[in-house]
C-alpha cells in the first residue's frame, strides 16, 4: 500500500485481529453449542409442533445438525471450497444448509428467490456450484436453465415439492440428512478452513447488467461480526426475526454471522409481508429494518391517529412524541440529557409512547437499525418520537456489510454515523466515500475487471456513493454516484431528497425523481397499497382498484399536494416542475424494486419512458 494506516487505526484493528485470531464461522456456531447448549437458537414457521406457535431448535441441536449437513455435503463429493447454491425461504434448515457448507469447508451461496431463469443460468455458469438446495418447484422452475446448462451441478436436494420433479439428481432434504449420520470426518475438514477461503459467494442482485459475486471471506465475516456487534453496542442474548433475503448482506450479518457470537434467538419468516405480525408475538430486542419498512410503520400510525375524531387525542398524542423527539435527541453526539426534558419523556412514555411501541410489537427493543438507502429525516425523527433512537448504519456487500454506523455511544440523527472499529473511511476529491479495512472483499468471483474497478491499487474500495463528513466524523450519503441528477443547466441534484419528501405523504407509495439533462425534474408517483384505500374510504371515496383510485380528483389534489408540501423545502433547480401518478404498485415482487425494496432506476426509466416524455411534452 501507498499511504499508511494511520496508527490509532492500526492499533484498534490489531486489537480486534487478536480476538478472532484461529476463528471461523463453524468454530463459532460450535463456541455457541457450547456456551448455551439447550437455550433457543433458532425458530420458524415450518413443521411447527401441535399447541406451539413455532418450531425451534437449540444452539446444541444446530451445532449436531450442522454437522450433519457438512457430512452429507462431503458424502455426496463436495470438495474444499466447492459452491454450494441455496435458493430458499427464510427458515433454520437454510440457516443449516449454510453452517453445514462452511462447516464441510464449501462456499454456500444464497440465491435471491425473485432472479430470473437468464439470471440463475449466468450466475451457476459463473460460479458452478456442486450441490444445489431449493425451497420448492418454483424454484426448481428458477433453476431449470442453469440445470440443463451447468455440467457442474451433480446434486438437487429440495425441502419441499421433490416429488414433482422428474430429475435423477434430485433428493429430498431427508433424504439428505441421512447421508450425514457418520459425522466423525468433520474436524479433520474443518481444520482445512484457513482465513482467506471464502465463507460465502454474494451474488448482486443484478439491476444494472448481469449480477456480480462478492467473495467475503472467514476472516472478512469474522471482522465483520465483531466489530458491528462493538459498535452498535450489542451485547448479550437478543431475540431478533430474520425476514430480508438471506442473500442480502445485512441479513448474513444479522441472522447467519453476528448470532453465534450472541448466542441470540432469530425468528425467520418467509414472507415479508409478514412482518408486523411476527414483530406482536417476538417482540424483538433488536431489529433491522430496511427504510421502506419504517415507513410503513410511519404511515401506518399516522393513518391509524389521524382517524382518531377526538382531538384532544390527536394533542396527547402530539405532545408525547414532541417529548419523545426530544429525549432522542438529547442522546446525539454533542448533546445533553436535561432533567426536564428526562422528566417529560418519562411522563409521556408512560401515558402514551410505550403503548405505541407495544402495539408495533417494538416495546422491547434495545437496539433498532437501517440501512441499504438512506433513511428519511422525517421517518427517523418520527421513530424518535416513540421514543425508539433507530441507528443508520452504512455499507454494501462488497464490505462485508455497514462499515459506518451510529450507536448508542455515537448517535446523529441524519447521518450514517462514524467508522467502525479498525476501518479506514474516507472521501474521494469527488465526494465519493471510500473503505479501506479487514472487511473488504479481495473482490469479484471470476470477473477481474469488475474487481479493479472496484478496488484501488491502495486497497481503498470505492463505493460508488457520494457522501460528507461532518466536524465531529459522522458521515452522510447524498446519493449514488451515478444516479446523481446533472441538470442541462448543469446543476447536480440527489433524487433520494426529493423522493423522500414526496414519500411523507400517506398515500404515496414510493417515488422517482428525473431529470438528468433535462431543464427541469419531474416526478413518477405510485400508491401506498394498504394506506391510500384506507384514506380514500376515509374520505368517502368510491373505487375499484388502485388505478381506479389514481385518476380520482381528490387523491391527485392530495399528490399534488405532497409535491407542494415538497418543493416548498427544496430550491429552485430541485423543485418538482410535473408528476405522473401511476396507475400501478411497486412491491418486492414487481420489477421497478430490488428484493430490499430499493429502486431500480434503470427498469422505471425504460418501463415508463412514454410517461417521463409526456411530462416534458406538457
Amino acid at each position: 500500500m501507498h499511504d499508511e494506516i494511520p496508527a490509532d487505526v492500526a492499533a484498534v484493528r490489531e486489537e480486534y485481529e487478536a480476538r478472532i485470531l484461529g476463528l471461523h464461522m463453524p468454530a463459532t456456531v460450535r463456541q455457541a453449542a457450547e456456551r448455551y447448549g439447550d437455550q433457543p437458537a433458532f425458530s420458524d414457521k415450518f413443521d411447527v409442533p401441535e399447541g406451539e406457535t413455532w418450531s425451534t431448535i437449540s444452539w446444541a441441536e444446530t451445532w449436531e445438525q450442522t454437522q450433519q449437513v457438512a457430512a452429507a455435503l462431503i458424502d455426496l463429493g463436495v470438495e474444499i471450497g466447492d459452491p454450494v447454491a441455496i435458493m430458499a425461504d427464510n427458515r433454520t434448515a437454510h440457516t443449516l444448509a449454510d453452517y453445514g457448507a462452511m462447516t464441510a469447508a464449501a462456499v454456500p451461496m444464497s440465491i435471491y428467490n425473485t432472479l430470473a431463469q437468464d439470471q440463475v443460468a449466468f450466475i451457476a455458469g459463473e460460479a458452478r456450484p456442486v450441490v444445489v438446495i431449493l425451497e420448492d418447484h418454483d424454484r426448481y422452475q428458477r433453476w431449470e436453465k442453469a440445470l440443463d446448462e451447468v455440467d457442474s451441478i451433480r446434486h438437487v436436494v429440495m425441502f419441499a415439492d421433490a416429488d414433482r420433479v422428474d430429475d435423477a439428481r434430485v433428493m429430498t432434504w431427508a433424504d439428505f440428512l441421512a447421508r450425514g449420520s457418520d459425522t466423525s470426518g468433520i474436524e479433520a475438514r474443518m481444520e482445512r478452513i484457513t482465513p482467506d477461503l471464502p465463507a460465502t459467494f454474494l451474488y448482486t442482485s443484478g439491476t444494472t447488467g448481469n449480477p456480480k459475486g462478492v467473495v467475503l471471506t472467514h476472516h472478512n465475516v469474522m471482522y465483520e461480526a465483531v466489530s458491528t456487534l462493538d459498535a452498535a453496542g450489542l451485547h448479550g442474548q437478543q431475540r431478533t426475526i430474520s425476514y430480508l433475503p438471506l442473500a442480502h448482506i445485512a441479513e448474513r450479518v444479522l441472522a447467519t454471522y453476528g448470532p453465534p457470537f450472541l448466542g441470540s434467538h432469530v425468528h425467520a419468516i418467509p414472507d415479508p409481508a409478514g412482518l408486523l405480525g411476527a414483530l406482536g408475538e417476538v417482540h424483538p430486542t433488536a431489529f433491522f429494518g430496511v427504510p421502506r419498512v419504517w415507513e410503513k410503520i410511519k404511515t401506518g400510525i399516522s393513518a391509524k391517529l389521524a382517524e382518531d375524531p377526538n382531538p384532544d387525542n390527536q394533542t396527547m398524542v402530539t405532545n408525547a412524541m414532541a417529548a419523545g423527539l426530544a429525549w432522542t435527541q438529547a442522546h446525539e453526539y454533542g448533546n445533553a440529557m436535561t432533567p426536564e426534558v428526562e422528566a417529560a419523556y418519562a411522563q409521556a412514555d408512560e401515558g402514551i409512547l410505550a403503548f405505541l411501541r407495544l402495539l408495533l410489537g417494538l416495546d422491547q427493543v434495545q437496539w433498532a437499525a437501517s440501512a441499504a438507502a438512506p433513511m428519511p429525516l422525517e421517518v427517523a425523527k418520527f421513530m424518535g418520537g416513540l421514543g425508539l433512537k433507530v441507528y443508520d448504519v452504512y455499507g454494501m456487500t462488497e464490505t462485508t456489510g455497514a462499515f459506518t454506523s451510529n450507536g448508542p455511544e455515537h448517535f446523529k440523527l441524519g447521518t450514517v454515523g462514524v467508522p467502525n472499529p479498525g476501518i479506514e473511511v474516507r472521501l474521494g476529491e469527488d465526494g465519493e466515500i471510500l473503505c479501506r479495512g479487514p472487511v473488504n472483499t479481495p473482490g469479484y468471483h471470476r470477473q477481474e475487471t469488475a474487481t479493479r474497478n472496484l478496488i484501488d491499487e491502495d486497497g481503498w474500495i470505492h463505493t460508488g456513493d457520494i457522501g460528507t463528513v461532518d466536524e465531529d466524523g459522522f458521515y452522510s450519503i447524498i446519493d449514488r454516484k451515478k444516479e446523481l441528477i446533472i441538470t442541462s443547466a448543469g446543476k447536480n441534484i440527489a433524487p433520494s431528497n426529493i423522493e423522500n419528501y414526496l414519500k411523507e405523504s400517506p398515500i404515496v407509495g414510493h417515488a422517482m425523481a428525473l431529470g438528468d439533462n433535462r431543464s427541469y425534474v419531474v416526478a413518477i408517483l405510485t400508491l401506498d397499497g394498504e394506506i391510500a384505500p384506507l384514506v380514500a374510504a376515509k374520505m368517502g371515496i368510491e373505487f375499484t382498484d388502485l388505478a381506479d383510485l389514481s385518476q380520482k380528483p381528490q387523491i391527485r389534489a392530495m399528490a399534488q399536494a405532497a409535491v407542494d408540501r415538497a418543493n416548498e423545502r427544496l430550491s429552485r433547480p430541485e423543485q418538482v416542475k410535473a408528476w405522473e401518478l401511476l396507475p400501478d404498485e411497486w412491491t418486492a415482487e414487481s420489477e421497478e424494486l430490488t428484493p430490499t425494496l430499493k429502486l431500480k432506476r434503470r427498469v422505471v426509466n425504460t418501463k415508463y419512458a412514454d410517461v417521463v416524455e409526456g411530462l416534458y411534452a406538457d
